[in-house]
């Protein structure tokens, strides 16, 4: 356990180093006191100490000042409890937060299941063969959503990644300018074709090729492909800039070839 959370005193000479931080240089003892909810004697005396181990400097009458040795202290406590907290949200919480899967076969609930993901969906199945598995809240039949938690391991995803077709702007020929058979070899190796842009939904139509989506297209590519989904965006060039920003903020690999 950290310290500072294991230990009254310590807690309490930690919250105090905060407020004369945050209050330096003229540190009211009274207003300490009200905010670590101690008296003012010993607040008086949690500053003497501090000062004698070089962690506040008195400057004066009610005036004090953190010493770069308090500093390294706070950044130190402050670095502890964020682990600790990490550690708190990321793997005690996480493991017991419940989230939807869909169910590959009939499931118990209190089952042990496999937990991975297919076409960009989170899957279960009976069984702890899988590099990450988890318990149902819910019985489940077949093809319907089952609650897991008490996650444990890591799911096996690659990610995957996105192709940005352009499509001409209509003043410079539009979707009649492009190669319909070039387009759907594309968007026929792909798992999700997104579209951004009037050219690139009707370009998409007319090679046989309806985009799952037709707005929005950079966030839905991002995270297909983040679910390990080899995307197709086809964009009208007007749009094709927003659409890799979107990706290189989501740190997504992506090529722009020409449609």
């Amino acid at each position: 356990m950290v310290d500072v959370l294991d230990n009254k005193r310590v807690a309490t000479r930690f919250r105090i180093l905060v407020q004369i931080a945050d209050r330096q240089p003229a540190v009211s003892q009274g207003e300490i006191a009200e905010e670590v909810g101690v008296t003012s004697q010993a607040v008086s005396e949690y500053i003497r100490e501090l000062v004698d181990d070089g962690l506040v400097e008195k400057e004066g009458r009610s005036r004090y000042r953190v010493t770069p040795e308090g500093v390294d202290r706070l950044f130190q406590t402050s670095d502890d409890i964020r682990r600790f907290a990490d550690h708190v949200t990321g793997d005690v919480l996480d493991a017991m937060s419940e989230a939807a899967y869909i169910a590959t076969d009939d499931i118990e609930e209190g089952e042990t299941v496999s937990l991975f993901v297919r076409d960009g969906l989170l899957h279960a199945e009976p069984g702890d063969e899988g590099p990450a598995t988890g318990v149902a809240t819910t019985d489940a039949e077949a093809g319907t959503d089952v609650g897991v938690n008490s996650f444990e391991g890591v799911m096996d995803l690659e990610p995957g990644t996105v192709t940005v077709l352009q499509v001409p702007a209509v003043r410079t020929g539009g979707s009649r300018a492009v190669d319909d058979d070039v387009l759907a070899d594309h968007c026929e190796k792909s798992d999700l074709v997104v579209a951004a842009g009037v050219e690139a939904v009707v370009a998409c139509r007319q090679s046989g090729n309806d985009p799952a989506v037709p707005f929005a297209a950079g966030e839905v590519a991002a995270e297909g492909a983040e679910r390990g989904l080899e995307v197709t965006v086809v964009a009208t060039t007007d749009a094709v800039g927003r659409v890799t920003d979107t990706l290189r903020e989501a740190d997504v690999t992506y090529e722009v070839l020409e449609g």
